[in-house]
């Protein structure tokens, strides 16, 4: 799911890693479900890692994918959450059986983002929600972030908010940018077939 030598990077920092980042934000999450037009009962937290962004989200039935396995004995381990190893690329899960998928600080590790996004809109069911955050390239804190992503060997590629959204509309989602900054989110409601 991430770029090869993020993996390996994420596997070491597993054990350290939720002592450093803080939590998810769950209202912000929350936010971007609630723009779905269909009952979520399922959800997939992809990139999701430690289970950070799904710890934080009450409600629906909850599944971490990630190429980490470091990251995902974190989620299932430490969080108690149901955790799969997987590509975001190619989801291990049939068509149109999701109801959300979030993807939470992981969008600019992911080494083939619009096949991430083509796999999110073919596991979602028509109304379901894809909420991404992400941090913008363009933002004075965000260029940062990219340059230190960088000097550490990460192969990271961040994506204007606008630049995501038409992403999403090429791939059958009815895209918004519902909040900006360092860290912006896009939702993307996918459409009736």
């Amino acid at each position: 799911m991430y770029g090869l030598g993020d993996v390996g990077f994420f596997d070491r920092i597993a054990p350290l890693y939720d002592r450093v980042m803080p939590p998810a934000n769950g209202e912000v999450l929350a936010a971007g479900l609630a723009h779905a037009t269909r009952p979520i009962d399922r959800l997939l937290d992809v990139g999701g890692g430690s289970g950070r962004a799904a710890a934080a989200l009450t409600g629906p039935e909850k599944t971490v994918v990630d190429a980490s396995v470091g990251m995902l004995g974190r989620a299932r381990e430490g969080r108690g959450l149901s955790a799969v190893a997987g590509d975001a690329g190619r989801l291990p899960f049939r068509d149109g059986v999701i109801d959300a998928v979030t993807i939470v600080d992981a969008f600019h590790h992911l080494p083939d983002q619009q096949a991430a996004v083509r796999e999110a809109a073919r596991v979602l069911a028509p109304g379901g929600a894809l909420v991404i955050r992400e941090f913008d390239p363009d933002h004075p804190l965000g260029r940062a972030l990219v340059a230190a992503e960088h000097v550490i060997g990460m192969g990271s590629r961040f994506q204007p908010p606008r630049g995501l959204a038409a992403g999403l509309d090429d791939a059958g989602f009815d895209p918004r940018i519902v909040d900006r900054g360092f860290d912006y989110t896009v939702v993307g409601v996918r459409r009736e077939e």
